[in-house]
């Protein structure tokens, strides 16, 4: 296993007296695609957003256990959000632009952080959309309003936006749940490259997708990790029999 960039150490969560999560123990390595997957209310998503620290908007819930981020404790008294949250990009299952043009939504984030630099700005501009696979389609035209691109493209600026501000992980929850084949093709092809450069973990659409691009893979069903391990082991040699029937389609 390559080096873990994230170590989530016996997690567990309750929203009011539900327990979401029931003791998740999982390393996510560096520079690779890790994949949460599993049927609906298993934990994924709650998972994913307590990586980034997202519940932290909810009330009512009741955490235990530790997440580290090279080494650091994220829920550590001190730590400071903003900053995790920069270092943790994240993508919802629905692209989301915000008002503006495809320039403005890609310089939103560095500008707030303070970078006023035009030249720079410009460089953030392409080399973002570039490695999200988008900047050969929408060149020519970055002034226009972003709400006038395709789903699949509009996805895209929002992977886009995220890698702008240079983050070192980068979460997705669904992003090709609202896609046709073509644009959810160019999105995995995207991630496939991106992993290069950045350590992804995605919830995906379709256990199909998931044997796709998984370097490794975790399989939750309700709250609990049932198996975790390399990507082709899990999604064809499982070792747990409720894996086994989820991923050969018997319940889910």
């Amino acid at each position: 296993m390559n080096q873990v960039k994230i170590r989530v150490e016996a997690v567990s969560l309750y929203y009011g007296n539900v327990l979401a999560l029931n003791d998740v123990s999982l390393d996510v390595p560096v520079n690779a695609i890790t994949v949460f997957f599993g049927p609906a209310g298993g934990g994924k998503t709650t998972l994913l957003r307590l990586i980034n620290r997202l519940n932290d908007l909810v009330d009512n819930i009741k955490l235990g256990g530790h997440i580290w981020l090279d080494g650091q404790d994220i829920y550590a008294p001190g730590t400071n959000v903003p900053l995790l949250r920069r270092r943790i990009g994240m993508v919802f299952a629905l692209p989301l632009p915000l008002p503006g043009t495809i320039r403005e939504n890609i310089v939103y984030g560095p500008t707030l952080a303070g970078n006023h630099n035009a030249q720079q700005l410009a460089e953030t501009v392409e080399s973002s959309l570039q490695q999200a696979a988008l900047w050969d389609e929408v060149k020519d035209r970055l002034d226009t309003p972003a709400n006038q691109l395709s789903g699949g493209q509009q996805q895209r600026l929002c992977i886009a936006r995220s890698l702008a501000l240079e983050p070192e992980v980068l979460l997705l929850d669904e992003p090709t749940s609202g896609l046709d084949p073509v644009s959810t093709a160019k999105v995995e092809q995207s991630l496939l490259e991106l992993k290069e450069r950045y350590t992804i973990i995605i919830v995906p659409h379709n256990v199909q997708q998931g044997a796709r691009i998984a370097d490794y893979a975790a399989f939750f069903l309700m709250g609990e990790l049932v198996e975790v391990g390399q990507g082709r082991d899990v999604f064809t040699r499982p070792q747990d029999r409720r894996t086994e029937d989820y991923v050969t389609g018997r319940f889910g």
